[in-house]
């Protein structure tokens, strides 16, 4: 059970809604790309979160439900695409769904399995946004909308 599963399934919930898929706004740049994961890259993942925060405010100005799905780390990630849909006046609701690590490494594609485990480890200990994590390790994808759901305003709800 992925991310995008579960963001497709919570978008066909509402009448009108979005899934932006994050991961493909990286695939925008042409020339100039650093991998995400590099400690280098990290103008570059702010700028792509930003411009995926102002996409999302777009749809959710006109209307839309709007989901942001990704690999939304805290530390890295999040400040961006929160301050673009803030800055527009918008609530944002952050969930992490947790996967076991030997699934993660299972679904990595062309990815490193050491840059999976770091991505992996960024997940493990969310501090304050704990709370916001969802094991998905043995959950249906409609137990994970339907938990997802029922904590959008508040067990998900970011506060400013």
């Amino acid at each position: 059970m992925g991310k995008s599963t579960t963001a497709r399934l919570l978008a066909r919930q509402s009448e009108r809604a979005v899934h932006l898929e994050a991961d493909r706004f990286f695939t925008f740049i042409e020339s100039g790309f650093v991998e995400p994961w590099k400690a280098e890259s990290h103008a570059q993942n702010e700028t792509v979160m930003r411009i995926v925060g102002d996409a999302a405010a777009a749809y959710a100005g006109a209307g839309y439900f709007t989901i942001v799905e990704g690999i939304v780390i805290p530390r890295w990630f999040l400040g961006p695409l929160n301050d673009a849909l803030r800055g527009t006046g918008h609530t944002v609701a952050y969930a992490v769904l947790r996967a076991p690590l030997d699934l993660c490494l299972a679904r990595r594609d062309q990815i490193d399995a050491e840059v999976v485990e770091s991505i992996w480890s960024q997940f493990h200990d969310l501090g304050e946004l704990e709370p916001h994590a969802i094991d998905v390790a043995e959950a249906t994808p409609d137990a994970v909308v339907r938990e997802l759901t029922g904590g959008l305003r508040s067990r998900f709800h970011l506060s400013s």
